[in-house]
């Protein structure tokens, strides 16, 4: 509250100005800016934290005939690679600014006699274009997207009804975690093998396929030898250096 005092001391002049201090108590104020900021405490929602939402490897139990069908039928192998340049460094596309991260995928067992042609192949991590207004899967998230067909379909089908505000967001992401995980559709298995030259950028580029593609059966494990053998039979047919000397480590100084 504010007080007024009138000074009356001292001899006055005749009309002279009477002379008053004002004080002002700022504690009140202050009570209710604390009041103030306490009850925006409570009642803001912090931003949440940023992270990487993928989706899981399922745990759904199978036979040995059910593991050895889905090898023959189901199974798609990513081998991981990025390029390097002359120094040491990730080498990085003019156009997109993008590191080059290469992808060599086969799908079903390893063929060990070398005879298949195009057994193996090559793609990159290329995102969506359009063409007449349509959205267009490129590279390996084509390939990812076609062998999850059935998924995918059920897929759109969710998120449409979603956008629509025909179900809600809660809804969406139960009918989308069931839908990954049904074991009545045909969906691949993917094992993504990073090269030794590969960065960790290429590795969360082929989990964020999973999640993209909704693809829940996957693992990482390391490349094999005879892995190898299919890259150096593929660098016999196409002329390219694929396999180089480990400069991953390297790459980044002590």
């Amino acid at each position: 509250m504010a007080e007024v005092a009138q000074n009356d001391g001292g001899e006055k002049k005749k009309g002279a100005q009477k002379k008053m201090t004002i004080r002002v108590d700022f504690t009140p104020m202050v009570d209710m800016n604390m009041l103030l900021i306490t009850f925006f405490m409570l009642c803001t929602t912090m931003i949440k934290s940023q992270t990487l939402q993928i989706v899981l490897p399922s745990n759904e139990k199978v036979n040995k005939e059910q593991q050895n069908q889905a090898k023959e039928s189901e199974a798609i192998t990513l081998i991981l690679d990025t390029e390097y340049n002359d120094n040491n460094k990730p080498k990085v596309d003019g156009e997109t600014g993008k590191t080059i991260h290469n992808i060599y995928w086969y799908q079903g067992i390893a063929d060990t006699t070398f005879t298949k042609p195009d057994f193996i192949q090559k793609e990159q991590f290329v995102g969506d274009a359009r063409e007449n207004g349509v959205k267009v899967q490129q590279g390996i998230r084509k390939i990812l997207r076609k062998q999850n067909e059935a998924v995918m379909a059920n897929y759109e089908e969710y998120k449409t009804k979603w956008k629509n505000r025909e179900i809600t967001k809660e809804q969406f992401d139960s009918l989308a975690k069931k839908n990954a995980a049904d074991s009545t559709l045909s969906r691949p298995v993917v094992i993504i093998k990073p090269g030794p030259n590969t960065t960790y950028e290429g590795l969360i580029n082929a989990l964020d396929e999973m999640n993209i593609n909704q693809i829940s059966r996957y693992s990482i494990q390391l490349p094999t030898h005879t892995d190898t053998l299919l890259i150096q039979a593929l660098e016999k047919k196409t002329g390219e250096t694929i396999i180089r000397p480990t400069i991953r480590k390297s790459s980044n100084p002590s």
